[in-house]
């Protein structure tokens, strides 16, 4: 999409981002998965090290950052490179927040490693933090091919994530209300399955952010939801009075 400029250092400025973005991509990535990993396997050891870790995606988004401000205050981009500097001070934040939740995972996890665990709930936020990572995964290469029609792909998979939390929902709902004693378990794994879902939007945001790095503009649909968790009740069965 770039051309070469008059202004070498201006490439190695641009190139410089992608690189940084690509890093701390490929943190919050490995993050995810070694956070997913580490409640399987109610691993603690593992938990703290990914909320050690954080720092290190906050520190590069930092860095892309005062970089992104260095080159529109220095090399005044207009068209195609104002978009790639924008888009990638956005997609930093999106990649910051996907850090911090999967910290949040892992905080979590640490708790849960010392309670019972519940029927086959850790393995539907594996199999939901899976597809996660392979949208993260493919978002990143649609972001270094410049690839919009990649991204739209996975933009349309967001779909999926939102409709395995929204049947975990009802499922963790469900334990809660036939026994009391699970409330406290049950609403960690709901807050962990919360987090999954929500790094999902921010990939799908990211998506978004190459459609508009590509093309000039924003997709012009909605992307389709499917997490209906905010319209779910469960019914209790009714007493008789006699």
């Amino acid at each position: 999409m770039n051309e070469d400029h008059i202004v070498s250092s201006y490439d190695e400025d641009l190139e410089k981002l992608d690189n940084l973005i690509a890093e701390m991509g490929g943190l919050a990535e490995a993050h995810l998965a070694d956070s997913i990993d580490a409640l399987i396997r109610f691993d603690t050891e593992t938990a703290t090290r990914i909320v050690d870790e954080d720092k290190k995606i906050d520190d590069l988004e930092t860095e892309i950052d005062k970089l992104t401000v260095q080159m529109v205050a220095l090399r005044q981009p207009m068209a195609d490179d104002l978009r790639v500097i924008i888009t990638g001070l956005k997609i930093s934040s999106n990649l910051e927040r996907i850090g911090d939740y999967a910290k949040n995972i892992s905080k979590r996890t640490m708790t849960l490693a010392k309670t019972p665990t519940i029927g086959s709930s850790v393995n539907t936020i594996a199999r939901m933090g899976g597809v996660v990572q392979g949208m993260i995964k493919n978002v990143l290469d649609a972001y270094v091919a410049r690839d919009a029609d990649k991204a739209e792909d996975v933009r349309r998979r967001d779909e999926e994530v939102d409709q395995i939390h929204s049947s975990l929902f009802r499922e963790l709902l469900t334990y809660m209300m036939e026994d009391p004693r699970k409330i406290g378990t049950c609403t960690h794994l709901l807050f962990i399955a919360k987090n999954v879902e929500r790094i999902g939007d921010h990939v799908t945001s990211i998506a978004e952010q190459i459609h508009f790095m590509v093309h000039g503009t924003f997709p012009s649909d909605d992307r389709p939801k499917g997490d209906s968790s905010s319209f779910t009740v469960v019914e209790t069965g009714g007493g008789s009075n006699g």
